[in-house]
């Protein structure tokens, strides 16, 4: 597979003094060096690992129980963006380049103050530095940059300070030992792990679909429009559901509906990872597949079979649920996505798992139906019809109005 169609990260083990893992450095990986960074922009690799950590993997896959920590340049640093990052499971690290300004100082002092977890990277002692010392949580120090016998009279400067130390690049046995003896608290380097790259299919939701949605946010557009957008596009909508799982709400509350995702994240957390998303793209074309196009006449036909079936009469949300099991019926087609990764990383509610993986109950006749009728399979359409007792005039209705619907004819 090309490696340009792939979500790429770096992750390398941050160890305790008990050489038990910690927490991971989530690290930016090119498509041109999978060993290696190849940055030609640090706030757009910066970009990229939030996302691809975020909406590309899904966080609890990256992380499992631990801390996440990510670099961050000046340019995320100071924006809003980062309220996406659930802020228990990461550590920003401040790059040793930022420039100590006041302005700095009271953005680091804000990000504290919200929840979020600082450390400072490479670093060497300085006491311009002295106000964020009593911000961060930790400090990397770097043992290529400093050796480690040359240690003590410098850690000495660090000793009133609140923060923890952090040796890295830990090359040997010798090195970790004389760390430990000398009170470092986490330990990161070849000698316990190089980076692991960890890779995804990857899923393109195109710059146009994301300016769009861009617009309608910054417009404050109703929820209908901003569903539209998402209902339009199976990729926008599995990294909607990714992100909703990984920023707050994972395991608390099944996802019924697309609605109910975007209501569960929220506008202020959409527009953020769509400044992100667009911030981290280096290609904003627009991905052309027919299966596209089919996932979303797909889950529109099962919408309106929702609206007729008698078996879904007083369920009111059973409409947006079928749109949503046939949008996302696709995925394997169209992404290489296996349909069991979808139903376990998206927290789906039953009835949706259920018609995904194994055709049952309301949603999987229809999906069942939608299947057969697209391979023009009519002697099984026939039969499931007569198991959902929907009339076929109603089903041809149905049809009509989800093709109308695709060229925007059906409100």
């Amino acid at each position: 597979m090309d490696q340009k169609q792939k979500y790429l990260i770096g992750r390398q083990p941050i160890l305790n003094r008990d050489e038990q893992i910690y927490a991971y450095e989530l690290l930016f990986r090119s498509a041109q060096s999978l060993t290696s960074a190849h940055i030609s922009d640090a706030s757009q690799a910066t970009a990229s690992v939030i996302l691809n950590t975020l909406a590309g993997f899904g966080i609890q896959h990256i992380l499992g129980k631990h801390q996440g920590f990510i670099n961050v340049e000046l340019d995320i640093l100071m924006s809003d963006s980062l309220e996406l990052l659930p802020k228990k499971l990461v550590v920003l690290e401040l790059l040793e380049t930022l420039e100590v300004t006041p302005e700095l100082i009271e953005r680091c002092r804000e990000l504290k103050e919200a929840g979020f977890i600082l450390a400072l990277d490479d670093h060497a002692f300085n006491p311009v530095y002295d106000e964020l010392y009593h911000l961060v949580a930790i400090v990397k120090v770097d043992l290529l940059n400093t050796p480690v016998d040359g240690l003590g009279p410098i850690l000495e400067q660090y000793r009133h300070y609140p923060f923890r130390l952090l040796a890295e690049k830990v090359e040997s046995r010798e090195a970790f030992l004389k760390c430990l003896d000398l009170g470092f608290d986490y330990f990161q380097g070849y000698y316990f792990a190089k980076p692991a790259v960890i890779e995804k299919k990857k899923i393109d939701e195109g710059g146009t679909e994301l300016l769009k949605l861009l617009r309608q946010l910054m417009d404050d557009a109703g929820i209908e429009e901003i569903e539209s957008t998402f209902r339009s596009s199976p990729g926008l909508t599995y990294k909607l559901l990714l992100l909703v799982n990984s920023v707050s709400f994972a395991g608390r509350e099944k996802i019924q509906t697309v609605r109910h995702a975007i209501s569960m994240l929220g506008r202020a957390q959409i527009k953020r990872w769509v400044q992100l998303a667009l911030f981290a793209s280096d290609d904003s074309h627009t991905m052309e597949n027919p299966l596209i196009d089919m996932a979303a006449v797909r889950g529109s036909f099962m919408e309106q079979l929702a609206r007729v079936c008698p078996l879904l009469r007083g369920t009111p949300e059973a409409p947006d649920q079928a749109f949503m099991t046939g949008i996302l019926s696709l995925l394997e087609s169209i992404y290489d996505i296996p349909m069991d990764q979808v139903a376990r990383e998206l927290n789906l509610s039953e009835e949706v798992q259920q018609a995904l993986l194994h055709r049952e109950g309301t949603f999987g006749h229809f999906l069942a139906l939608a299947e057969a009728l697209e391979q023009t399979d009519f002697v099984t359409a026939a039969k499931i019809l007569g198991e959902l007792s929907i009339p076929y005039s109603q089903v041809l209705a149905a049809q009509v109005k989800a093709y109308g619907w695709q060229q925007g004819s059906v409100t």
